[in-house]
């Protein structure tokens, strides 16, 4: 074999070791979303409204939802199976893709049950929830049943049993149809680095919920406009493709800005793709 094949042949190798490369980490690849949550004094309609306006192609709803005046505003769960088939129709309208779903659930398998069910209408892909520890066997078994997975989502310390990573992982363990959605910006009010988080719990993240906070050890505060507090995002996404993830991204907002939170979301997609380098 000549140098100039053996050259050729390491050029090509290297160009595909690259293109491979490339491929695996590409964050276009991840699914943006917002979360319905983020404009929920607006009934489920209105929801779909205002996140169309963001620009975005995914949301994230959730199951006490308002359902709107013909419906007589009763929560979403709440609702019979005609009741949620109405809103699926109004969803499909507006070519939106509602992927995932939070649930709930309750204190018994039937309330859980109730609620696969909603999440089984809508098509989704998976359901993001936090089961009660003495309900994992059973409330994992649903998943299994209903053929998607529960991403066990994170609230603070005091307030969630997933507050840490740790005890996250407890949860999947023996339990095939659990697996993670990160929130990231209740993290810090217990004193855990997003990046560190995700380390710990490679290999389980369904989803990410996109949210940034002003402080850390500090339970009492609200969240604020992504990249304006004291998460180092470029370290998580730089993380989160070294982990070849390839979920969904779903921004979030608890804090209730007026008239509503579409502008701080404009501004989080900006913000996303600036950081990533996609616009």
């Amino acid at each position: 074999m000549t140098r100039s094949v053996l050259f050729k042949s390491a050029f090509l190798f290297a160009a595909c070791f690259t293109l491979l490369a490339m491929s695996r980490l590409a964050p276009r690849d991840w699914k943006l979303g917002v979360a319905l949550y983020t404009f929920n004094p607006f009934t489920f309609e209105g929801q779909l409204a205002i996140a169309d306006s963001a620009g975005l192609k995914y949301v994230e709803g959730f199951t006490f939802a308002k359902a709107g005046p013909e419906l007589k505003d009763s929560i979403m769960m709440k609702l019979s199976p005609s009741g949620i088939a109405k809103l699926k129709t109004i969803l499909d309208k507006t070519g939106l893709k509602m992927e995932s779903i939070y649930l709930v659930g309750g204190k018994t398998v039937n309330d859980w049950k109730k609620e696969f069910e909603i999440a089984k209408q809508f098509n989704v892909k998976y359901v993001t929830a936090e089961p009660p520890v003495k309900m994992w066997d059973s409330i994992d078994s649903l998943a299994g049943i209903y053929g998607m997975k529960l991403a066990i989502h994170n609230h603070w310390k005091g307030t969630s049993a997933y507050w840490h990573p740790d005890s996250t992982l407890a949860a999947l363990k023996g339990h095939p149809n659990f697996g993670v959605c990160a929130d990231l910006g209740h993290m810090p009010k217990s004193g855990i680095n997003p990046v560190e988080a995700l380390k710990k719990l490679e290999g389980h993240i369904i989803a990410i919920h996109l949210k940034d906070i002003a402080a850390y050890d500090d339970p009492k505060l609200v969240d604020v406009v992504v990249g304006t507090g004291v998460i180092d995002f470029p370290a998580v996404f730089k993380e989160l493709e070294r982990q070849n993830f390839n979920g969904h991204i779903i921004i979030e907002r608890d804090r209730q800005e007026k008239p509503t939170n579409l502008q701080s979301v404009i501004q989080t997609v900006k913000y996303y793709n600036k950081t990533l380098g996609l616009k």
